[in-house]
């Protein structure tokens, strides 16, 4: 998937985009509110993402928009869930954070989920101490299911509390992956 959008551009990343994702994520601020990313983050975990085999669902690397080279700001993506459902995950550089970055990368990335995909609900969730991620879920208007799942990360070492959101539809449960703590 490519979409640009005033700022920004959404690619899928490339073999030579290894040491520019490495140099954005490789911070323990960063990887610690992702529930799939290795720790620590080598260049060599950046080059097997970067290799991974074909996705069917879209994962994008952000690149902000310069009158020089593009500059790498963070990631996106969709990938399946538990249940069957679809979950958007996005991160953002620590350089970058409250720049309205990742809000605008999930609007073009939701575009294309329900446009060209045709995915009727997007699930999401963030760590319970990143309300940061949050509070971007409610601008691109996900609703909290009320359920606080557990997430292991591997930066932290240990699962955590998770919220989950919707994007659509009557609120899910969590399931599969996620087990309930405790419902608000």
């Amino acid at each position: 998937m490519f979409a640009r959008t005033d700022r920004l551009l959404l690619r899928p990343g490339w073999a030579e985009d290894a040491p520019a994702l490495h140099a954005a994520i490789a911070e323990p601020a960063v990887v610690r509110n992702l529930a799939r990313a290795p720790w620590p983050y080598r260049l060599s975990d950046a080059e097997a993402f970067l290799s991974g085999a074909e996705k069917h669902l879209p994962a994008c690397l952000l690149f902000a928009r310069t009158r020089g080279a593009p500059r790498l700001v963070g990631g996106i993506g969709l990938h399946p869930a538990a249940g069957g459902q679809v979950e958007l995950d996005f991160w953002i550089a620590r350089r970058f954070w409250g720049l309205g970055y990742a809000t605008e990368a999930g609007e073009a990335m939701l575009a294309a989920a329900r446009d060209t995909l045709r995915l009727p609900m997007i699930a999401a969730a963030h760590f319970v101490d990143n309300p940061a991620a949050g509070h971007v879920l409610r601008k691109l208007g996900f609703r909290p299911t009320g359920c606080v799942a557990s997430r292991f990360s591997i930066a932290r070492g240990e699962a955590a509390p998770s919220l989950c959101y919707v994007s659509e539809g009557d609120g899910m449960p969590c399931g599969g992956d996620m087990p309930q703590l405790q419902a608000a």
